[in-house]
């Protein structure tokens, strides 16, 4: 049976959640969720400029849980970026 899964601290609840290549109609683009998690490690390291050991500390997770999400989002977000399909945000969960 595997660990429960820690709540971790976002702070960051974006007001706009949606981002597409433009001139692209949403019913030919594919769709890149990133979580609220995945958003929040990305804003803390690169918004707020934050080690990721100072990050980590701010998000309630240990530094190689911190880097494991902060991994994630820069691969989704390469992929939105580099084959053109749209960012969703998803909000807390």
């Amino acid at each position: 049976m595997p660990r429960p899964r820690l709540c971790r601290k976002v702070a960051f609840n974006p007001n706009i959640t949606f981002f597409k290549p433009q001139g692209v109609p949403m019913s030919q683009l594919e769709i890149v969720e990133l979580s609220a998690e995945e958003i929040e490690a990305y804003r803390l390291r690169h918004s707020s400029n934050m080690e990721q050991k100072e990050a980590a500390e701010k998000m309630q997770t240990s530094q190689s849980t911190y880097q494991r999400i902060l991994n994630s989002s820069y691969k989704k977000i390469a992929d939105a970026l580099i084959n053109g399909k749209a960012i969703k945000i998803n909000g807390q969960e």
